[in-house]
């Protein structure tokens, strides 16, 4: 199976936020925002495997500032872990400001596993690590790994 690079499955979502995507608070319902970052981490996994993938786990969904009506909103998806059949996504939300800069308001690890055409788990090509922060976030996502591992055997 071929190794594929970061920059392969790179997914950005952009959305201008109207009155269906607000809560009674007149902010970002935080639901949707859940459902959109669910759909890129399945692009960004998709576009690595080349096949279906179902979400297994979201880690770290973090909420630190809301988004308000008429916000435009960039959703950037990238893969930082491939094992045998799963991948970790980090999707990141940002609020994008009329002069282009951007806040973080959100960040969100998932963990996406591949499926065959039997809708069973399937191995996923490796990861290519190009750069400093690629490695870095290689080595943060081995951690969690082993902290959803530990997390899991203890909930039962």
């Amino acid at each position: 199976m071929n190794s594929k690079r970061v920059s392969e499955s790179y997914t950005q979502h952009v959305q201008i936020l109207s009155q269906s995507t607000l809560n009674g608070y007149k902010r970002l319902f935080g639901g949707k925002l859940m459902e959109w970052i669910d759909i890129v981490a399945a692009v960004v996994a998709r576009r690595h495997c080349n096949k279906n993938v179902t979400t297994a786990a979201v880690d770290s969904l973090i909420f630190k500032k809301p988004a308000f009506a008429n916000d435009t909103l960039v959703i950037d998806g990238f893969i930082t872990y491939a094992g045998k059949t799963s991948m970790e996504i980090c999707v990141k939300t940002y609020v994008e400001n009329l002069d282009g800069s951007r806040e973080n308001i959100n960040t969100a690890f998932l963990v996406m596993v591949a499926l065959d055409e039997h809708g069973n788990k399937t191995e996923v090509p490796n990861l290519i690590i190009e750069t400093e922060e690629e490695k870095q976030n290689y080595d943060a996502a081995i951690k969690r790994k082993e902290y959803r591992k530990l997390r899991s055997a203890n909930d039962f």
